[in-house]
C-alpha cells in the first residue's frame, strides 16, 4: 500500500486594497525609500484600515476563494489550523471565529502561534492528521494583521510589517506528492529580541503596559538578522541534504519574506538562482504567518505537478523551519 502523503490541492491569498508607500511612512517617521528599500527590500505593504475588522477578516476573502477553486463546501472542512500572531482576540480561538464565519459547521480547530514560522508549523501539523488518516480535508491558514501591533512612531519595525492572509487545502496523495519531509526548530532564549511584552499573564493590559507601549512589536533588529541569516539557511540546506536534493532538482524556493537580504542568503546557501525564488516581500512587507502562502498563491500558475519546493522561515520565539514539498497539482 503506498503512503498517504498531505498533499495541497488549492492555495488562495487575500491582501487589503490600501497601499502603505515608503513615501508615505516619510511623512510619519525619521526615515526614507532608499534607505528601506537598500536594507530590507520593502517599497511598499498592504493595510487593513477599516475599522472593526480584524485578523479573521482577512482570512475570509482567502478561503472562500479557495473553496471556490477547490469546489467544495465549508461543510466539508473537517480541521481549521489557523497559524497566526495577532488573534481577532485571546479567546475565542480565531479559527473557530473564521469557521462561523465561512460556515464550516463540521470543522474543528485551533491557532497555532510560532510568530513568522507559523505556517511552516501549522501546514506540518495539519500534515499529520492527513497521513494518520483520520482528516481527508484540512484547512492551513496563515493571517497576520500586523497594523494593530506596529509601532508607526518606531522606524525599526513600522518599514517592516504588512497585513495578508493565505491559505491551502491539504488533502490525502498517494502519487508521493505533497509535505515530504520538514526540519523545524525553536530557541527561547531568543524570546526577548523578538516579542510583544504586553497583553499575556505576565504582563495583563493596563494603564502602565500602555503607556509603556508593551502592546507593541518589539525587535533588536542586528541580533534577529543576524541568526536570521544564519539558521533559515542552515535549515533550507539541512533539508535538502536530506532529501538528496540539489540545486538542479529544486524548482522553487519559498522563503519567509522578512527582509531580502536573509532570502538572498538563504537562496545561495541552497545554490538556488534569482528565477528558483519566490519574492514578493517588495508589494507586501513581512505579512507575518501570511508571507508564505501568498507565494504560493501568487506563483501558483507557475507551479506545475511533481515540482520540488523548499519553504523557509525564521520568526520570533526563536522558530524557524523548513519544509520540502512536491507539489501535487
Amino acid at each position: 500500500m503506498s503512503k498517504i502523503h498531505a498533499a495541497i490541492t488549492a492555495v488562495n491569498g487575500y491582501v487589503p486594497d490600501y497601499i502603505l508607500t515608503n513615501k508615505e511612512l516619510e511623512t510619519m517617521v525619521d526615515t526614507n525609500d532608499e534607505w528601506i528599500v537598500t536594507r530590507t527590500g520593502i517599497s511598499e505593504r498592504r493595510i487593513l484600515k477599516e475599522p472593526g475588522k480584524a485578523t479573521s477578516d482577512l482570512a475570509v476573502p482567502a478561503v472562500k476563494g479557495l473553496l471556490e477553486k477547490r469546489g467544495i463546501s465549508a461543510e466539508e472542512i473537517e480541521l481549521i489550523v489557523f497559524c497566526t500572531s495577532t488573534p481577532d482576540m485571546l479567546f475565542p480561538a480565531t479559527a473557530n471565529i473564521l469557521a462561523d464565519k465561512i460556515g464550516a459547521k463540521n470543522a474543528w480547530g485551533f491557532d497555532l502561534q510560532a510568530a513568522c514560522s507559523g505556517f511552516l508549523f501549522g501546514l506540518t501539523t495539519g500534515a499529520q492528521f492527513i497521513e494518520s488518516g483520520k482528516h481527508k480535508k484540512v484547512l492551513v491558514v496563515g493571517g497576520d494583521k500586523m497594523s494593530a501591533v506596529v509601532n508607526y512612531k518606531d522606524r525599526n519595525t513600522c518599514i517592516l510589517f504588512g497585513d495578508g492572509c493565505g491559505a491551502v487545502l491539504l488533502e490525502p496523495n498517494e502519487e508521493g506528492n505533497g509535505v515530504i519531509d520538514s526540519v523545524l526548530k525553536t530557541d527561547g532564549s531568543g524570546g526577548q529580541f523578538l516579542n510583544i511584552k504586553g497583553g499575556g499573564s505576565l504582563n495583563p493590559a493596563s494603564y502602565a503596559t500602555v503607556d509603556a507601549g508593551l502592546h507593541y512589536a518589539y525587535q533588536e533588529g542586528r541580533t534577529v538578522f543576524k541568526f536570521a541569516v544564519t539558521n533559515m539557511a542552515d535549515v533550507a540546506a539541512e533539508v535538502m541534504e536530506r532529501n538528496n536534493l540539489t540545486s538542479e532538482n529544486v524548482d522553487w524556493l519559498v522563503p519567509h519574506q522578512a527582509n531580502k537580504r536573509i532570502i538572498d542568503a538563504t537562496a545561495e546557501r541552497a545554490g538556488l538562482p534569482e528565477e528558483k525564488v519566490m519574492v514578493n516581500i517588495q508589494k507586501y512587507g513581512n505579512t507575518t504567518s501570511g508571507t508564505i502562502p501568498l507565494c504560493l498563491w501568487e506563483w501558483e500558475d507557475k507551479l506545475k505537478k511533481g515540482d520540488n519546493l523548499i519553504l523557509a522561515a525564521f520568526g520570533g520565539g526563536f522558530t524557524w523551519g523548513s519544509i520540502y514539498l512536491k507539489w501535487a497539482y
